[in-house]
């Protein structure tokens, strides 16, 4: 116990050293503003006393006067910059006590066990990550009010206060309450609360106010400008930004030190708290991570695309972890662990919960707008095969078939009975044999794919509502400034090899939903999925390849063969 003790004080202590070197450097720049005004003083004083009389003295001591003034203005401006300017918040979903009574129990229990002040509130974040987070800004203060006028139970100050909070607000990764088990999220939680302590020190307290002061002034500077008025100021902005990136570039090994020493410290004091589980739950940890890139990348991007967003993305982490678990024969250890308590059951309202991380993941991650309308629905995970899947296919399979009638591409008759009516209705024949027919075909139906593709999302740009400038409308992700949406998106921009790749499979599917009897359907790691006579067919995707590569139809031909599938009969499009 001595041991951990005395890892605790060194961290604490390192900590509390780079505070203290980063209030110096605040300290030292005050120092350098004021020093022409001390100059200033001093030659007025000497002058009143009888010394450094004369014409020459008279022009210094109004040149140095001058050039304080300067000085000053401009540490003025640059200091309330700093106090004025908005740090990112991390874009998060508040959970007032009222919907998570047994959370914040939870919590408060760890916080007094380990002796540090509890966390002032808990948000959760569409990620798998936990932290704590200082939200003592004025800037932080209006999201808490319009978060607590758009759920009652949520507290907040009362009319004309300003009273910082007591501690930061502990925010947790959603997909962490659903996968993992009561006393594993309470381990994994321990070190983050633990982090309550340092963070009440005054010195560690002003030196993270500093550094995100310097920060948010940077952010400030960099923004562009807006209206005649911002134009005009945008040189006094720029200049300003300019000295607080110069600060903050002299802080930053120092605010870096400084965090590092009060995570050793958090983590030295946790390890009294459930640390053998630690362990365990750091497996977890890591599990989710996976099933939750999984299911991002693979599942609910597709959707984001179609202009759906799954409300239960959290849930459908349990799902696709499952699947995993199963697929790498761990299924007997994960079997047992999910017979115990899940860490959403400390929620009132787990669905509620799950379904506003997943609009914010939707919107962080791609870019949807705030609010659901025509082009932008939630669905559920059974209609996911109906509502995403086909029309996935049959919309890429439109578009397809529309770039091709711009090229000038014949159609292919179908044989749905010999009448005149039937020819020119889209086949898939029409797409294999222009592509068969090899001759740079395939780049050039590609460079009309990716055209047609801009196209569409920059008409679906258009139609989404834009965030009002400044953070007037009290949105989740207004203190993020006039960054565009998404902040972190998933993938790059697909080639346009990948794009009439995957067209040509939503063509193949179509066909074989139409012709051979499939379905659409939902793998929990791998999307959308075509099942033949109820089981996955995984293998589409070579022989695709080799027709849009190659322009070699043979692969494609024999696949289709074996499902059973017909090329000539029409398929149909949305």
């Amino acid at each position: 116990m001595s041991g951990t003790g005395t890892g605790e004080e060194l961290g604490a202590q390192a900590a509390r050293a780079r505070a203290l070197a980063l209030l110096r450097i605040r300290s030292r720049a005050t120092a350098v503003a004021l020093l022409p005004a001390a100059v200033a003083v001093v030659l007025f004083a000497a002058g009143a006393q009888g010394f450094a009389v004369g014409g020459g003295w008279d022009a210094v001591r109004w040149a140095v006067t001058a050039c304080a003034v300067v000085v000053l203005l401009v540490a003025a401006a640059v200091a309330i910059t700093v106090v004025r300017a908005k740090p990112a918040v991390s874009p998060t979903v508040p959970l007032s006590e009222k919907a998570a009574p047994d959370l914040y129990r939870l919590v408060r229990d760890l916080a007094e066990r380990l002796d540090v002040p509890a966390p002032s509130a808990i948000a959760l974040t569409p990620d798998c990550d936990s932290w704590l987070e200082d939200r003592t800004h004025p800037a932080a203060d209006r999201a808490a009010k319009e978060a607590a006028r758009r759920d009652p139970g949520a507290p907040a100050d009362g009319p004309g206060r300003r009273r910082p909070q007591a501690a930061p607000v502990l925010v947790i990764g959603s997909p962490f309450l659903w996968w993992m088990r009561v006393a594993e999220l309470r381990a994994v939680l321990a070190p983050v609360v633990a982090g309550t302590g340092p963070s009440a020190h005054p010195d560690i307290a002003a030196a993270r106010r500093f550094v995100r002061g310097l920060d948010g002034a940077v952010a400030d500077a960099a923004a562009p400008a807006r209206g005649p008025v911002g134009k005009v100021l945008r040189l006094p902005h720029a200049f300003v930004g300019r000295i607080a990136r110069l600060l903050l570039r002299s802080c930053h090994s120092h605010a870096t030190e400084m965090e590092r020493g009060v995570a050793a410290a958090a983590s030295t004091r946790a390890q009294a708290v459930d640390y053998g589980l630690r362990i365990v739950a750091q497996e977890q940890v890591g599990l989710a991570y996976a099933g939750w890139d999984r299911l991002l990348t693979r599942v609910a991007l597709p959707a984001w695309r179609m202009g759906r967003w799954p409300s239960q993305l959290d849930a459908g982490v349990v799902s696709a972890l499952t699947e995993l678990s199963r697929r790498d024969r761990l299924a007997d250890g994960f079997t047992s662990r999910l017979g115990e308590r899940p860490a959403c059951d400390l929620l009132e309202e787990p669905g509620a919960a799950d379904e506003a991380a997943s609009l914010l993941a939707a919107r962080l991650f791609h870019g949807g707008p705030a609010e659901t309308g025509p082009d932008w629905a939630p669905v559920d995970w059974q209609q996911y095969p109906e509502e995403v899947v086909d029309r996935k296919w049959r919309t890429e399979a439109a578009r397809l078939h529309q770039v091709l009638d711009t090229m000038g591409v014949p159609p292919t008759s179908a044989t749905g009975g010999g009448d005149v009516a039937d020819a020119g209705v889209p086949t898939l024949a029409r797409v294999v044999e222009y592509l068969g027919a090899g001759n740079g075909s395939g780049e050039e139906l590609a460079a009309g794919i990716s055209a047609a593709v801009a196209r569409d999302e920059a008409r679906t740009q258009l139609r989404s509502p834009q965030p009002v400038p400044g953070g007037a409308g009290g949105d989740v992700l207004d203190l993020w400034g006039p960054d565009p949406l998404p902040l972190f998106p998933l993938q790059p921009p697909r080639t346009g090899t990948e794009l009439l790749a995957d067209h040509v499979a939503a063509m193949v599917c179509c066909a074989a939903v139409d012709t051979a009897g499939a379905a659409p359907g939902l793998d929990w790691l791998d999307g959308p999925a075509l099942l033949v006579d109820g089981e996955r067919r995984a293998d589409l995707g070579s022989p695709v390849l080799s027709l849009v590569e190659d322009g070699d139809a043979g692969p494609l031909r024999s696949w289709l063969a074996s499902v059973g599938v017909r090329t000539d009969k029409p398929v149909r499009l949305v």
